[in-house]
């Protein structure tokens, strides 16, 4: 029997889960009509998994990914973030949990296009408050991490999709974060491009990193371990992937 299906209101996780939602619902109050973006997900990741969430548009899985983001509060239910509930922590709170606890990466890169790359990768860490050393030894770490050490001093102007891609990626790792959180990171990428970044991700999962992704490509979700699937709000499958 399966960790969620044992849990309970004000149980805590086993250690090795790191992401545990139970009966997960949120709801938009539109005016004259209230959408029910999740209506009651419970999904448990173990740490050191690869999960592709994939849906049609409308499915709850961007829905999902704010709130395993700490980006948004659920309506009802329970989220637990590596051994700590957070679905009913104050914003601060979250905010907090947020820069330590996950590394986000995005189809749009977010880069500063005036900034290098090595400052790019450096800002979780001046809202960390880490000394200006200490930071860009970490940031040229995680650029190396990525294969960018060569690659530091330039600007995102100066750099292809692919190496902005990576930039976006090491940002995402420069605070050791529990989890990986990528958002359709190969959209604004060509196949090919898009190939090696998940050669990346999968270097970095045999490496020890927790990856959730959220897509909505069958063939990008296929380097995951595992692939959960939404439809109208609720957990349609959820299958491990055979080796």
């Amino acid at each position: 029997m399966s960790t969620v299906q044992l849990f309970r209101t004000g149980d805590t996780p086993l250690p090795d889960v790191i992401i545990l939602t139970h009966k997960l619902t949120r709801e938009y109050d539109m005016g004259s009509e209230l959408v029910r973006a999740l209506r009651g997900v419970s999904v448990q990741i173990q740490k050191n998994e690869y999960v592709a969430v994939m849906g049609p548009s409308g499915s709850g899985k961007s829905t999902l990914m704010n709130l395993i983001g700490c980006l948004d509060t659920p309506t009802s239910g329970e989220y637990w973030l590596n051994g700590q509930k957070v679905s009913d922590l104050a914003d601060d709170e979250l905010a907090r949990i947020r820069n330590k606890e996950i590394g986000f990466v995005f189809q749009t890169f977010n880069l500063l296009p005036r900034a290098d790359a090595l400052h790019n990768v450096e800002l979780p860490l001046i809202y960390a408050g880490m000394s200006a050393r200490s930071r860009r030894d970490r940031a040229a770490h995680a650029l190396q991490r990525v294969g960018l050490g060569d690659r530091m001093d330039h600007r995102p102007n100066e750099l292809s999709g692919g190496q902005r891609q990576r930039v976006a990626i090491a940002r995402a790792l420069v605070n050791e974060p529990s989890i990986l959180l990528a958002d359709e990171p190969t959209g604004n990428l060509d196949s090919t491009t898009g190939l090696e970044i998940m050669a990346l991700f999968r270097e970095l999962h045999d490496s020890g990193q927790t990856v959730v992704m959220v897509t909505h490509e069958q063939d990008i979700a296929a380097h995951a371990a595992r692939v959960i699937t939404l439809r109208d709000g609720v957990v349609a499958t959820d299958q491990a992937r055979a080796a």
